[in-house]
């Protein structure tokens, strides 16, 4: 460990390191602020002078336009320039206040700036700075979603940008639906928290989250070869959507406004399936009041349930009340993806795990023992 006295003079050193440092970047900002007086970037291949500071410097563009902005404001605010020259305040406080502060304002900010860190003088200056009405208009005309597919039409790509406000919106309500969504086996804890946000951006995409079953749900079209269809084996294509195993698009099938349109080796269509809509909503509602909870024993989820055709829709099952039972997402894909069964009997339903033996809660009885 260093002698104290040693340790001292290091301090002083970087210290005075520092001050050099801040006197040196505020006598940039003071050249910066004649090259953008004599527009010194025209003719040299940059479009503006931001440009032109983030090519000759090597920084970003974002770090070029708050430099920029800083130099062209220091001007008009003497005491936040000294106090920049004094290392007193560093470059990124600066460039911060540079944004709101004015010559009547720039003693009390300086005094604040220094007592606080970096990130509540930007969130002030994000706070203080009025955005005109054009920037306004551009935030908006800027937003975007757009999705595509990839792996091989396996796996599906989202990206969107938002002004902040209606992101914060998409945000919280994404947040708050994954909080409650069924976790899926060995998903547990935060490092699967973006998996339960997708979960979470489906069950809003579908109408699951309120729980009414009111949603309306667009239509999808599954072309399925038929072959498929009748070995069990094989991929589906979902129109504007990539591939999907035949399970899935038979969960897709007993849950979703889908039509399958099925087709023969050489991809010309043999036959329209029926368009399902979901149960209407009296029948919904009846369904929730008879079955109250997810139907698999011992789930008692309430929130995110669907209803299930017993026997599978594109097996002739009708939509009634005596071929639906409730179940959560979770059991649903366990059912279509991950070869459970279930069977509707007098006293409720029966699951049956993906051997056939009947799944049972609780302790098994002790074996009988024979005499």
């Amino acid at each position: 460990m260093p002698h104290a006295s040693d340790a001292e003079r290091l301090v002083g050193e970087i210290q005075a390191v520092h001050r050099r440092i801040c006197a040196a970047q505020r006598e940039l900002f003071g050249l910066l602020a004649e090259a953008d007086r004599r527009e010194l970037w025209r003719g040299s291949g940059a479009r503006d002078m931001t440009q032109w500071v983030s090519i000759t410097q090597g920084i970003s563009a974002w770090k070029a336009a708050r430099w920029v902005a800083a130099a062209r404001a220091l001007e008009g605010l003497p005491a936040l320039s000294e106090a920049m020259g004094r290392g007193v305040l560093g470059v990124d406080k600066v460039v911060e206040l540079a944004r709101f502060a004015s010559f009547e304002t720039e003693d009390g900010l300086v005094a604040w700036a220094s007592r606080v860190s970096t990130w509540a003088v930007r969130r002030r200056a994000d706070l203080e700075v009025r955005r005109s009405a054009e920037q306004v208009r551009d935030l908006e005309r800027s937003r975007f979603l757009s999705w595509w597919c990839f792996d091989e039409g396996r796996r599906f790509g989202l990206e969107a940008e938002l002004p902040a406000a209606e992101g914060a919106v998409v945000a919280r309500a994404i947040e708050a639906v994954a909080s409650r969504v069924p976790v899926m086996p060995d998903e547990t804890g935060e490092t699967f928290a973006d998996a339960r946000r997708a979960d979470a951006l489906v069950a809003l995409a579908s109408g699951g989250s309120s729980g009414d079953g009111h949603a309306e749900r667009p239509t999808m079209v599954v072309h399925a070869p038929a072959e498929v269809l009748e070995d069990d084996e094989g991929s589906c294509e979902i129109e504007g959507g990539g591939i999907v195993p035949v399970q899935t698009a038979r969960r897709l099938l007993c849950h979703a406004r889908v039509q399958a349109l099925v087709q023969d080796e050489q991809g010309h269509p043999v036959r329209v399936g029926r368009l399902r809509r979901d149960p209407p909503g009296w029948m919904v509602r009846q369904l929730r009041y008879r079955d109250r909870e997810c139907s698999f024993p011992g789930c008692g989820a309430r929130r995110f349930t669907q209803a299930h055709h017993v026997v599978w829709w594109e097996r002739g099952g009708s939509t009634d009340l005596d071929n639906l039972i409730l179940v959560c997402g979770y059991h649903h894909k366990l059912v279509h993806e991950f070869g459970w069964s279930v069977r509707r009997e007098q006293d409720g339903a029966r699951w049956f795990r993906p051997d056939g033996t009947a799944f049972r809660t609780g302790v098994d009885p002790p074996a009988i023992e024979v005499a």
